[in-house]
C-alpha cells in the first residue's frame, strides 16, 4: 500500500480542499490508503470512509495548550483546548492510537513542544518522521532518531491542503486490517517522499481567512 497519513480537507478551518478532489487525486498518484487529519474535526474523514475506493483513516488533530497531537482510528472527535493529558486519555478510551504530527519543527506554533514529546514518550504509538510541510529535514532526522531510540513506529504525510500536494510524502506498508495491524505493518514500512514548497502555506493562509469573513 502507498499510504498518504496525514491529509485536511475542507472541514478543517484552513483547507477548501473538497472530499471529490481528494479521491481524483490519490487515484492519479497510486496512493490508495490515507488518513484524514483535519483540525478539530473527525466529520470530513467519516464521510470520506463511506465514499472513497481505498481504506480512509478516521484521524483529527487535536490542539493542546502545548501543541497538536494527532488521534488515530478515532470514533468519536475530541475537542481541543483539553491538556496533553486528557487529549491522550481521550484517544485511547476510545481504542485509538496516538500520534505526533510533525515534531520538532521549530517554524510550526502548533508543533507539540520537544519536552513534552519527550514527558509522554511511553504514551506515543506513532510519530510522523516525515511532514511534507516542515521545511528543514533536521526535524524529519530528529524525528527519526527519536522514533528510533524509542522503538516507535514511524509515519509519513503530505499535511497536504490543496490537491497537488497529496502523495508528497507516504509510507509504502503491507496491507492491514485494523488498529493493531496497522502498528505491525507500520514497523515494516518504508518512509518516501519530498518537502513541498513553503508557498503552500499561502494556499493554507488563504483558506483560513476565507473561512473567517
Amino acid at each position: 500500500m502507498k499510504a498518504d497519513l496525514h491529509i485536511h480537507t475542507k472541514y478543517s478551518m484552513d483547507c477548501d480542499m473538497p472530499l471529490e478532489k481528494i479521491i481524483t487525486r490519490c487515484l492519479e498518484t497510486g496512493i490508495n490508503c490515507i488518513a484524514i487529519a483535519d483540525h478539530g474535526t473527525i466529520e470530513g474523514a467519516l464521510k470520506m470512509q463511506t465514499i472513497a475506493p481505498f481504506p480512509v483513516i478516521v484521524a483529527e488533530e487535536i490542539l493542546t495548550p502545548h501543541g497538536e497531537i494527532m488521534g488515530m482510528f478515532l470514533k468519536d472527535g475530541i475537542p481541543s483546548g483539553l491538556s496533553v493529558g486528557e487529549t491522550i486519555s481521550r484517544i485511547k478510551a476510545q481504542g485509538a492510537l496516538v500520534c505526533i504530527p510533525h515534531p520538532f519543527d521549530i517554524f510550526r506554533q502548533s508543533a507539540l513542544k520537544a519536552r513534552v514529546i519527550e514527558e509522554i514518550v511511553d504514551q506515543i504509538d506513532v510519530i510522523e518522521v516525515f511532514n511534507s510541510r516542515s521545511p528543514l529535514l533536521q526535524s524529519s532526522v530528529k524525528a527519526q532518531i527519536f522514533a528510533q531510540k524509542y522503538g516507535i513506529p514511524g509515519s509519513a504525510g503530505s499535511d497536504a491542503h490543496t490537491p497537488g500536494e497529496i502523495g508528497k510524502a507516504y509510507v509504502e506498508m503491507p496491507e492491514f486490517n485494523g488498529r493493531d495491524d496497522f502498528l505491525n505493518a507500520l514497523a515494516n514500512a518504508k518512509i518516501c517522499g519530498q518537502k513541498t514548497s513553503p508557498l503552500v502555506h499561502f494556499s493554507s493562509a488563504w483558506a483560513r481567512l476565507k473561512k473567517q469573513f
